[in-house]
């Protein structure tokens, strides 16, 4: 019970990793909103946790969706402690095919979407005094290049740098702003990432996957539960001196 009385919202919640954070801080003693564009599926998934999990339908791409879906999460929870900007899109592509509308698309679910929920859970947190915490999820991808995979690693480097300004402006007024960078992490959404090798590298459906799990030096792909450890603790007391870093749950692939 590390989060009894705390309350968080969770974007990208309706699955994978978003849904398992819940199921995660609930067990932890938390209320949380689970906050996804899929209104069937987020309610779907609140119900399966119970009582204290809320549904909200909110649009990272809208500021109107934001600013609603924060208002009605806080008015579900009376309070927001904790944000965890999770919602995000995959593309690849070689740079000479990549469209402006593929670029636009993730960056306003990657960046902006990640910057403007920071910012109202950073407008909330403030208002109501006391602090809080905000985790970013960022990606392995943010620390290098993929020849492949051009603007999405551009979009996971540009949340680690809004992860670091963000948490130097923000613990004046005691919020720690710290981001989590995944390695690769199995699940449904890996069958169109592998698709999108596929296409590219001339692989058979599944050979990409099969190899990058091979790769990581752990020995396998990670799971959205291997990542709850580190969501929890940055979520908890023992965090409070963290501020503005970015952790890697990756198996080892990538040493900061």
């Amino acid at each position: 019970m590390r989060l009894a009385g705390k309350t968080a919202l969770i974007t990208g919640a309706a699955r994978g990793i978003g849904l398992e954070f819940a199921r995660a801080y609930i067990a932890e003693g938390a209320r949380v909103a689970l906050a996804d564009i899929n209104a069937a599926a987020v309610r779907a998934a609140a119900d399966s946790l119970g009582p204290r999990a809320v549904p909200v339908v909110l649009d990272v791409t809208r500021q109107d969706s934001i600013e609603a879906g924060f208002a009605a999460a806080v008015a579900a929870l009376g309070r927001l402690d904790i944000l965890v900007n999770n919602a995000a899109l995959f593309s690849a592509a070689p740079i000479a095919e990549i469209t402006r509308a593929d670029y636009d698309r993730l960056f306003a679910v990657n960046v902006a979407g990640t910057l403007f929920c920071l910012q109202a859970a950073a407008r909330q947190m403030i208002a109501q005094g006391g602090g809080g915490t905000i985790i970013n999820m960022a990606s392995q991808a943010g620390r290098r290049g993929e020849g492949l995979v051009g603007v999405y690693c551009a979009s996971k480097a540009a949340v680690i740098s809004l992860t670091q300004s963000a948490g130097l402006n923000l613990i004046a007024h005691g919020i720690n702003v710290n981001a989590i960078a995944p390695g690769v992490v199995d699940g449904e959404h890996w069958d169109g990432v592998d698709a999108f090798f596929a296409k590219y590298e001339g692989k058979p459906l599944g050979q990409k996957k099969r190899e990058v799990g091979e790769a990581v030096p752990f020995g396998r792909m990670g799971t959205a539960a291997d990542l709850t450890g580190m969501a929890i603790f940055l979520a908890t007391e023992e965090a409070k001196y963290i501020v503005a870093q970015c952790f890697g749950v990756d198996g080892g692939n990538w040493m900061a």
